[in-house]
Formats: structure tokens, C-alpha cells, sequence
């Protein structure tokens, strides 16, 4: 990939300081990366608002907040210089942005990669827009705000309501202190912050469909404006042009490059195309160029297997909650998400079910890059599932989220909820299938596990949650029997029965392993192993019984790292291995990719 340039950066300095200590520098957004852009990270002004008084008081004309806090840190976090862990249902942030007078002519666009929950953003005290969604990154549109070559007071309003039922959370826990499989809260700005000069007829968006069986690459492009510009599309092999072609600016073009004998993507061999798009005025001049990138995979689902490149594929999920000690929900570094990956790997997993988190984009780029699948979820928990309005709120914030990921050649599955135990019949299953379906218009090239672990109404992959410990009880309980229903987590009578999909055990194992110290506060899945031997036994007994069971395709292992007081990672929470990480390896590795009972 073409590394960016980021300009004005007299600016960044004189704001920050040297640039090479900016928080979370690298460019946000790896599969639609542009040269002009100014990274708004690091040190900006903020004040608590408990009594939500500060409407009144006018703070979105502050030009100076009381305490300083670190941007993309949330104050919960350490890394964010605040560490307020008690419940913040409101909060204001402010700096100072200054825009290049070299984007003169240009669209301005402040991006946010997400803010937890409801945010208004304010220049120079006027109210720009709003939004909605603790995980869903969004853009606004500056233009008619700010002046190239001028400094303009940036204002951003948070309320974050947790325990109302109406919006997401994910694993932040609606009680005090952390408990259970639920932990610290994040409020506010959580991600990157970002400005970005874009030309008014440049390219918006695109969409990126690869076909293996007829060897081409689809491209759906959207513009900030139609016009009588071209738009060149270059597919590259390293320096070596695959594809080009050119079409008018208009919303309706198709663009479809031939890709001859093309390089599939796969964990094992996670081959990447440059992919470059050139929008240029009737002189030939490039008014807008975007870098990005795309693999030429094909996932799908038939006949119980699920299939990658059109062969059978076994999915060695584990459960990663993207938790970080020092940043709750921001890794600290880039190098960060490459490792979570990279340990993942290690430990003998082709995958990851990103769990009840929205994963920033970078991570996402990782995966893509080094050869990992994933499983796209929501932060689903803490929303009523059977509110109306808890819905609604709901269903626009996943759109976003799809609309975001569906290009990344890794995520191969989504997952918009997890556990939905609580549901009610009337609300409940007219959401997922209303999910469903929405999602399959925008993406109707990955199946869809409509509630890992169950209540199913309409799903493309059966998953199921089983924590028994006893290798040769686990396998009894997976046993398909002829005349009864498999294995399943509820029973209502308004679900969905099985039919034939892929039957994936999306949660195992979580076996807990902590230091003796640790015993009386932390916790994990069954009784404690008392010796690592005693560990890798019942691990291997647990995989074995998998194995063994025909018609499992896939699974998830219980978890990556621990998580505050859930102590059931294969490496603990600082990211250090617990065991003999080889061991570990061996013993997932015991059911290759290629493994299927069923023909």
C-alpha cells in the first residue's frame, strides 16, 4: 500500500508538538485513503456535564474546556490522561481545528471513527449535525462552516445513557464496578479524529465485489456530485497493471474488471490487489484520488458446509473482545491490532468472532493483510431487543457499520446479535428478519448468523453456545439424532427451526486459567484445572469431541485474552501467553481447514 502523506503538518506540531508522538497517527481508513487530511488526535479540552446543564450555560461556545484529556482515548481509560470509571452520562469536548488554505474549493469533512452514543457537533458555536450510534464511524460536511485559511472552534456534545435500554453498549457493565462478562464502560470519542479536503466532484464511496467463478473484480462507485469527469480504476499486482479501465462520474456506472488467473484470498495465502481510483476533470487533470486495495475470495454457504474459494472450509474461531488495559476499547498502537492478530495466529486460530464490538477499520486492515477471517458483530447488549425505539436506533447503526466493512476480504460472516435470550415474540422477530433483510440488500455476498448462540428467526448459519467441559458429554450433546432438533441454546415457539445450515459452536471452551491469587475474584467456565496438564486435557478432550461431531463446520473458542475479572484466555490480559503456546497450537491445529464430516 502507497503510504500517505499527511499534509499541513506545521499545523500538527504547533498543536501537539512533534507529530511522532500524535496518539494514533496512522490514516484511519486503509481501503479509502486520500493524500489530504490533517489527524485531529491528542491533547483537546473537555468538561463533565452530570446535571446536563450546559446547553444552557452555552459550552458549545467555549473556546477552553476546565480539563484536558487525550482524543481517541475515552476518560474511562488510562490512556486518555482521565480514568473516570463511574457513569458519565454527558460531556463536552473542544479544541481548536485550522483548515489549509490550499483547500480552498474544496468539500471539508470532519470524520469521526465513533463516538459513544449521541453526539452535536458545533464550529464557532453553530450547531452542524448530529448523530446517533456508540460504533458507527459518520463524516460532516464542513464546507459552509470554515474558511480555508482560518482557525475555527471546534465543539463536541456526548450524552451516553447506558442503562436506558435504547442504545447499544456491548460489554460495558450497567452496574458500578465491573462483574461477570461485563466491564468498564466507554463514553465519548473512542476512535481517530479526522479532517479531510475532498474535491466536490470526487469519489464518495465504492463498493468492491469479487468473482472468482468469472474471474472479475465489480466496482459500484458513488460520487459526491455527478459530472461529465472520468473515473479511472487501476487494479495493480505490485507494479504490474492487471486491469484499467474508465468510466463517466455518474452513480450509475458498473465498473467490471477482468482479473485473469487471479491470486485467491485466503488465511493462507492472503493476497492483496492495489486498487487505485482516479477521478479526472475534461483537461485530463486528477481532481481526487483515493489508494485502496481488495482480495479475490468467495465465501458461501450450501448443503451444511460453509465454503472459502469454493472448498469446504473449517473456521478455528476464538473470541476476541478487543479489550485493551490501558485504552478499554482503543488499542494504544496500530501495532497493537496487528498483534492481537498475530497472537490469534499463534495460538493456532484461523479467525476471529469479533465479539459484541464494532472493530475499527485498521484492525480490520490487519486481518485482511496478514490472513485472518472475522466475524463482523454489533455491541448489541444493553438494547431492549423488544423496544421499538431501541430498534430503530438499532437497524440505522448496523447499516452504517455494513456500508463501512463489507469491502475487507476477511470478514466473512456477520453477526448482528449475540444471546438474544430475553426476546418477546411481535418486536423481536420482526428485527431480525427486518436486519436480515436489510443486510442482505447491502451485502448479499456473506451469510449472515442472525444471534450467535441463539434465538434464531432467519439465519444463513446455525450457531449454538455450549460451555460443557467433558470432551465425551460435549460430543454426546452435539449428536444429530434422526427425528429430533439439534442441540440449541432456547426453545420458543415462535423461532426458527434447523434446517439444514451450518451448524457452528460459536462459544466453547472458556476454560479458566489464572494465578492463585487471582482465584477468588476472577473467574472462568467449569471448575478451575488445578495443573496446566490437567488444562491441556481437557482442552484436547473438548477439540477432539468437535471433531468428532459430523455435522460441526466450525467453531469459536472462549477467548482470546482475559478480560478484567474473566480470566479464561489463552493469554492473559497484558497480552503475555498463561501456557506452552506451541501445545496450544497442536492441539486446536488437530482439525485443519480443510476438515469436514460431510460430503
Amino acid at each position: 500500500m502507497k503510504k500517505l502523506i499527511v499534509v499541513a503538518i506545521f499545523l500538527l506540531m504547533a498543536q501537539f508538538g512533534n507529530a511522532e508522538t500524535l496518539p494514533r497517527k496512522e490514516y484511519p481508513r486503509p481501503q479509502f485513503e486520500r493524500e489530504q487530511w490533517i489527524n485531529l488526535n491528542g491533547t483537546w479540552t473537555f468538561d463533565f456535564d452530570f446535571g446536563q446543564s450546559g446547553e444552557n450555560r452555552q459550552l458549545y461556545n467555549s473556546e477552553h474546556l476546565g480539563k484536558d484529556i487525550t482524543v481517541p482515548f475515552c476518560p474511562e481509560s488510562k490512556l486518555s490522561g482521565v480514568t473516570h470509571t463511574d457513569f458519565i452520562n454527558c460531556m463536552w469536548y473542544q479544541r481548536k481545528i485550522s483548515i489549509p488554505e490550499n483547500w480552498k474549493d474544496k468539500k471539508i469533512f470532519l470524520n469521526f471513527g465513533a463516538i459513544d452514543y449521541w453526539s452535536e457537533i458545533y464550529i464557532d458555536g453553530k450547531s452542524v449535525q448530529e448523530h446517533w450510534g456508540g460504533s458507527s464511524s459518520f463524516s460532516v460536511d464542513l464546507t459552509r462552516f470554515v474558511t480555508p485559511g482560518n482557525t475555527h472552534n471546534l465543539v463536541v456534545h456526548v450524552k451516553d445513557n447506558l442503562r436506558s435500554g435504547k442504545q447499544t453498549g456491548g460489554k460495558q457493565c450497567s452496574r458500578y464496578h465491573s462483574e461477570g462478562c461485563s466491564y468498564t464502560r466507554v463514553t465519548g470519542i473512542w476512535q481517530t479524529v479526522w479532517l479531510e479536503a475532498v474535491d466536490k466532484n470526487g469519489l464518495k464511496s465504492s463498493v468492491v465485489r469479487p468473482d472468482i467463478d468469472q474471474n472479475q473484480l465489480s466496482i459500484l462507485p458513488e460520487f459526491h456530485n455527478e459530472s461529465d469527469n472520468i473515473l479511472e480504476v487501476v487494479l495493480k499486482d505490485e507494479d504490474k497493471i492487471i486491469a484499467r479501465k474508465e468510466v463517466k462520474c455518474s452513480n450509475s456506472a458498473c465498473i467490471v474488471l477482468p482479473v485473469k488467473k487471479p491470486k485467491l484470498w485466503s488465511p493462507e495465502s492472503p493476497f492483496l490487489y492495489d486498487l487505485i481510483y482516479r477521478v479526472k476533470d475534461m483537461s485530463g487533470n486528477v481532481v481526487d484520488e483515493v489508494h485502496s486495495y481488495a482480495g479475490m475470495r468467495k465465501v458461501h454457504t450450501a448443503n451444511g458446509i460453509f465454503y472459502l474459494n469454493n472448498q469446504p472450509y473449517f473456521q478455528r474461531l476464538v473470541l476476541d473482545q478487543g479489550y485493551y488495559p490501558d485504552g478499554i476499547w482503543t488499542a494504544p498502537s496500530d501495532e497493537a491490532l496487528k498483534n492481537d492478530i498475530m497472537l490469534g495466529k499463534s495460538a493456532g486460530f484461523n479467525g476471529a468472532r469479533l465479539h459484541q464490538k464494532v472493530f475499527e477499520e485498521r484492525y480490520y486492515y490487519w486481518a485482511d493483510k496478514l490472513g485472518y477471517i472475522t466475524w463482523g458483530e454489533s455491541a448489541s447488549w444493553g438494547m431492549d431487543i423488544n423496544d421499538e425505539l431501541a430498534v430503530r436506533n438499532f437497524i440505522s447503526e448496523w447499516s452504517d457499520i455494513v456500508a463501512r466493512d463489507r469491502n475487507h476480504p476477511s470478514l466473512v460472516t456477520w453477526t448482528p446479535f449475540n444471546e438474544t435470550w430475553g426476546s418477546r415474540e411481535s418486536t423481536y422477530p420482526r428485527l431480525i428478519r427486518d436486519v436480515y433483510n436489510v443486510t442482505k440488500s447491502m451485502d448479499a455476498t456473506r451469510p449472515i448468523n442472525d444471534a450467535s448462540g441463539d434465538d434464531h428467526i432467519l439465519t444463513d448459519i446455525w450457531s449454538v453456545h455450549n460451555y460443557t467441559q467433558e470432551g465425551n458429554k460435549l460430543e454426546e450433546q452435539l449428536e444429530f439424532k434422526d427425528g429430533k432438533e439439534p442441540y440449541r441454546n432456547a426453545n420458543k415457539n415462535f423461532l426458527a427451526v434447523y434446517e439444514g445450515q451450518p451448524y457452528m459452536v460459536d462459544e466453547f471452551g472458556g476454560i479458566g486459567w489464572m494465578k492463585a491469587e487471582e482465584r477468588k475474584n476472577s473467574w472462568g467456565y467449569g471448575n478451575i484445572p488445578q495443573t496446566e496438564e490437567e488444562f491441556y486435557k481437557r482442552l484436547d478432550s473438548q477439540i477432539k469431541a468437535l471433531k468428532n461431531s459430523k455435522h460441526v463446520v466450525g467453531f469459536c473458542y472462549t477467548q482470546l485474552t482475559d478480560v478484567e475479572q474473566e480470566k479464561n484466555g489463552v493469554y492473559y490480559y497484558d497480552r503475555t501467553p498463561k501456557l506452552d503456546m506451541k501445545r496450544i497450537k497442536s492441539i486446536f491445529e488437530q482439525i485443519p481447514s480443510s476438515h469436514t464430516n460431510l460430503k
